[in-house]
């Protein structure tokens, strides 16, 4: 393969135990790009950042698409075809919640207390899109309920950010303080980060015999045809990576808890091939059924706190000894070691404790990507994951786990060269020649097509439009892998 921009796919590819051998299979840039992209000779402005977003967005996609044509080759026997990757498809698709319309209206994004703040020593960042998040952050400032931005600044400006990020933590809340990235280094998180791989795809549990299709036959393009994809994950990355995986072929059934506040809008970005159900695990019935369904999924795929579903006998140890031949696929947002092992965190907040958005900002306030790249990249990462270990285990058999985080994307686009100035997005790029129109149940919608391209010509578009979130029978539609 030739000289690769860094971030290039090679560093996933190994992380995940793919044949190096096979990255010559994946077109260089300027091979399978659409005009305006980027060509081998150098950046022209999509995704324009100082850090090398487009890059990181390239080859997390052809990472993804490498491991379903490796798939797809075991299946039907054939040899590996090779792909490419279209920057402008890539460049729309990692924006997909801007390009969505419900009937014409846009969707809902970040909430009025999610944002910036200037402190007395620097600044915060806060997420509160859930009615919860922004009660936990007026509480720890001490303010009522009903409290606008300008008192929620007028707070912040008496506190010292990393003062202000503790108290809104230990109220449950999400604030992460600005930091460099020699600042994130030197932070026991930052350097818990950076000791691990970016992903990590490991054997577990007892032996089993190598995993058989039931249909070997799998249609054109739909390598993931028959896998059964339990769906615990929400905004953005791990929607992102299942929803991937639902263009392949896969029945992906997503599974939200009721009394968790859950965004419409969001479901109608990232739903795509899926259907929604609800279950309450405390409930003794729901418990049932979602073991029921567990018992009969190849892949079970998480967005929760590393921890956090263990009481429910879901963590990874508990999970191989009771379903051995599963796939876990464990996605965090700090990773699974460090003192911020166990915090929520979001695109957004991880961008400013790693020091993305002190890099991307200017002298009087910190920026941000042109994208919510460390979600969408890491999203497809964990669906060539999840790709990768259903080839291993139809190879070698056994149950496999796999574990990604934003953090660690974001080490990893750091890592990368730095421009000193972003270049602009180029005037001939039009994002429409990447977008469609679907009929659902929430209207009209239009929306990003994925830019991972089925092997052997498979379609081009989702099986089905999303619904309503929670709205479909917590059962699936397709018959089991052996």
């Amino acid at each position: 393969m030739t000289h690769a921009p860094v971030p290039d796919p090679a560093t996933p590819w190994a992380a995940l135990g793919g044949d190096p051998a096979l990255l010559e299979r994946v077109a260089p840039p300027g091979q399978a790009e659409s005009a305006g992209a980027d060509r081998a000779d150098g950046p022209t402005g999509l995704l324009g950042a100082r850090l090398p977003v487009l890059e990181l967005a390239r080859s997390t996609v052809a990472v993804c698409a490498l491991a379903a044509a490796e798939l797809a080759a075991l299946r039907t026997g054939g040899p590996v075809p090779r792909v490419g990757v279209d920057d402008g498809a890539v460049a729309t698709a990692f924006v997909s919640e801007r390009h969505l319309r419900i009937d014409g209206r846009p969707p809902v994004s970040f909430a009025p207390l999610s944002r910036f703040w200037r402190t007395s020593d620097g600044w915060v960042r806060t997420h509160a899109n859930y009615p919860h998040h922004r009660a936990r952050l007026l509480t720890a400032l001490g303010l009522p309920g009903d409290t606008g931005p300008e008192a929620v600044a007028e707070a912040f400006a008496r506190w010292r950010a990393v003062e202000a990020e503790e108290a809104v933590y230990a109220a449950g809340g999400l604030a992460v303080a600005l930091r460099s990235p020699a600042e994130w280094a030197a932070h026991p998180q930052g350097a818990a980060v950076a000791a691990r791989p970016l992903l990590t795809l490991d054997r577990t549990g007892a032996p089993r015999a190598p995993r058989r299709f039931t249909a070997p036959d799998a249609p054109p393009g739909a390598p993931a045809a028959g896998l059964r994809v339990l769906d615990l994950t929400r905004v953005i990355a791990g929607p992102v990576a299942t929803r991937t995986l639902a263009l392949l072929g896969a029945d992906v059934l997503r599974v939200d808890a009721p009394q968790l506040p859950e965004s419409q809008d969001a479901h109608s970005d990232t739903g795509f091939g899926k259907r929604s159900a609800l279950l309450d695990l405390r409930a003794r019935a729901d418990r049932a059924a979602f073991e029921e369904l567990l018992g009969s999924a190849d892949v079970l795929v998480t967005g929760y706190r590393p921890g956090a579903l263990d009481a429910y006998g879901l963590g990874a140890d508990a999970l191989a000894g009771r379903h051995p031949g599963l796939v876990v696929a464990q996605l965090s947002a700090w990773g699974t070691g460090g003192p911020w092992r166990g915090r929520r965190g979001f695109d957004s907040l991880v961008q400013v404790a790693t020091g993305i958005a002190a890099v991307e900002g200017g002298q009087r306030e910190p920026g941000a990507l042109p994208a919510q790249a460390l979600d969408h990249g890491t999203g497809y990462l964990l669906a060539a994951g999840v790709l990768r270990a259903v080839t291993e285990q139809t190879r070698e058999g056994g149950a496999r786990l796999l574990r990604a985080s934003l953090a660690g994307t974001a080490h990893w686009l750091l890592s990368g060269p730095r421009r000193a100035v972003a270049p602009a997005a180029p005037a001939s790029y039009d994002p429409a020649v990447h977008l469609t129109t679907s009929d659902s149940p929430l209207g009209e919608l239009r929306h990003a097509r994925c830019p991972v391209t089925p092997p052997g010509g498979g379609p081009a578009d989702w099986p089905s439009p999303p619904g309503r979130l929670g709205a479909d029978a917590p059962r699936w539609r397709t018959a089991a892998t052996a």
